[in-house]
């Protein structure tokens, strides 16, 4: 009987069952983790765009009733050093040539407006194609949002959500309550901030007993608080001041949402 070579054993590979199943476990749990982080960053980024939806809006809400505690300039002047001088007043505790200065000065069409001068703004496009320096466009409602509730850094982001929030504003409050805001948390000067302070401060007197020219003094250093002082006035501040007067008798109906 022919002997037959012995063919060498093949070792077969056989897939272990308990092998493919730990894989599939892996790739299961792996696939889960990946699963529940991305629902995990899905569900910060859904809060974070309802803080920055709905939270701006319920401060307004907030604040048509209570006064702001403090603003993010106080903040930030806090910080560099700078002593807080805030004394809450309400709007009818303080002398009504105020707010028709203050009107007079920085927002002419503000009792007739919607929050955003569109004439005004059109006005200042113009200007700008023109040659003109480009110069801002704010309302008082405007710098109200600003003042209440954002940075005061200018920037393309800060002026959009201003946009955003400005007609909110207008919607929610009055504007005898849009007026009392302002009045009371500007910045009007160093450490100074709002009416009470200031009539204080550069008067030594209460802001329900501002003369008409007091309060044009003080609408007059509005742009400018820091530098410009109602107790020292310059040439430019007395010239504004009187400017201002001028304009408060013309404005005429434009001023009769001021107290």
């Amino acid at each position: 009987m022919a002997n037959r070579e012995r063919e060498p054993l093949r070792a077969t590979h056989r897939p272990s069952v308990l092998s493919t199943d730990t894989r599939g476990s892996r790739r299961k749990r792996d696939g889960g983790k990946g699963r529940r982080g991305r629902g995990r960053w899905r569900s910060i980024l859904g809060w974070v765009l309802f803080v920055l939806l709905v939270g701006p809006g319920l401060v307004i809400l907030v604040y048509r009733f209570l006064p702001p505690p403090i603003t993010p300039l106080m903040l930030i002047r806090a910080m560099e050093g700078e002593e807080i001088d805030y004394r809450w007043t309400a709007l009818e505790n303080m002398s009504p040539h105020l707010a028709r200065a203050v009107i007079a000065s920085e927002d002419t069409r503000f009792c007739v407006h919607w929050g955003i001068d569109l004439k005004e703004v059109r006005n200042t496009l113009e200007e700008w194609r023109d040659g003109e320096r480009l110069r801002g466009a704010s309302t008082i409602s405007m710098q109200t949002v600003k003042n209440v509730m954002l940075w005061p850094q200018r920037h393309i982001m800060r002026k959009l959500v201003e946009a955003w929030l400005t007609p909110q504003l207008e919607l929610f409050w009055s504007k005898a309550r849009i007026l009392e805001v302002y009045l009371n948390v500007v910045e009007m000067g160093p450490g100074i901030y709002g009416a009470e302070a200031a009539a204080q401060r550069y008067f030594g007197k209460p802001a329900a007993t501002l003369t008409v020219r007091e309060a044009a003094l003080l609408a007059a250093a509005l742009p400018n608080p820091r530098r410009l002082s109602p107790a020292q006035p310059t040439p430019y501040l007395v010239e504004q001041t009187a400017v201002i007067r001028e304009r408060m008798n013309q404005l005429g109906p434009l001023l009769d949402c001021a107290p």
